[in-house]
C-alpha cells in the first residue's frame, strides 16, 4: 500500500538521522574528552617545567588542576611546593586550591594560607576563615582559632567573633579574648555592655572583668 512504503519510508528516515545524530553527538564528545586530556597533560608538563620539585611528589592532574586556582589568585610557586608536601604529610590529595584562592582574594596572606594548611585547617572551615577576613578580623585573629581548633579545645565561632568586631571591640582585645578561651556568653556580656555604653563611656576588656575608661 501506498500509506505503509510512505510510513516506513518515513521510519527509515527517522532512525538514520537518530544514528547520523548519534554518531555526531559521540565524536564531538570523544573530540571534547580529547581536548581536555591535552590540556590537562600541557598544564602538567608545565608546572613540571616551572616547579621541578613537583615532579618527586607524583602530583596528579587532579592537584596540579588545584594549584592552578590557587596559583592565579596569587600563590608563589615556592608555596605549591609546600602545600602538597603537607598533603603528603597529612596522607591526603591537595584538594583545597579554591579555599586558598578564596583567602587570598580576601586578603589573608601566603604566610596565613601556609599556616592553616599546616594545622590542616583548611577544607571545610576555610569557609568560615574566609567570612571572618570580610567581615575585618585580622590574619592573627583567624591563625589564633585555626591553633585552637587544631588542639580540639573550646574557641568562638566566626559569627560571635563578627559580632566582636561590629561592637568595635579592638583586635588585640578580640585576640586575648580567642586566646584565653573566652565563651559565647561572656562575649555576648561584654558586647551588651559596649552597646549600653555607646553613648558615654567606653569599656576596656581584661580577662573576664570589665572597667570603665
Amino acid at each position: 500500500m501506498p500509506f505503509q512504503r510512505s510510513r516506513r519510508f518515513y521510519l527509515s528516515r527517522c532512525l538514520s538521522g537518530g544514528l547520523l545524530l548519534a554518531f555526531v553527538l559521540a565524536m564531538a564528545s570523544c573530540k571534547s574528552t580529547q581536548k581536555a586530556d591535552t590540556e590537562q597533560s600541557d598544564q602538567m608538563a608545565m608546572w613540571l617545567d616551572s616547579v621541578p620539585q613537583l615532579k618527586t611528589l607524583n602530583v596528579s592532574n587532579a592537584e596540579i588542576g588545584e594549584l592552578t586556582t590557587a596559583h592565579q589568585a596569587g600563590l608563589t610557586d615556592p608555596s605549591t611546593v609546600v602545600l602538597i608536601k603537607l598533603a603528603r604529610d597529612h596522607k591526603q590529595e591537595f584538594d583545597d586550591g579554591q579555599s586558598i584562592a578564596n583567602l587570598l582574594n580576601a586578603g589573608s596572606s601566603e604566610q596565613t594560607v601556609l599556616e592553616l594548611a599546616r594545622l590542616n585547617q583548611l577544607g571545610i572551615w576555610a569557609g568560615e576563615a574566609q567570612a571572618m577576613r570580610l567581615a575585618g578580623l585580622s590574619d592573627k585573629i583567624i591563625l589564633a582559632v585555626a591553633e585552637r581548633r587544631s588542639k580540639g579545645l573550646p574557641v568562638l565561632s566566626g559569627e560571635k567573633l563578627g559580632e566582636l568586631k561590629n561592637a568595635g571591640a579592638s583586635d588585640a582585645t578580640i585576640l586575648e579574648m580567642v586566646q584565653k578561651g573566652a565563651s559565647e556568653k561572656s562575649v555576648s556580656d561584654y558586647i551588651a555592655a559596649r552597646n549600653r555604653a555607646a553613648g558615654g563611656h567606653n569599656f576596656v576588656y581584661q580577662g573576664h572583668a570589665r572597667k570603665k575608661s
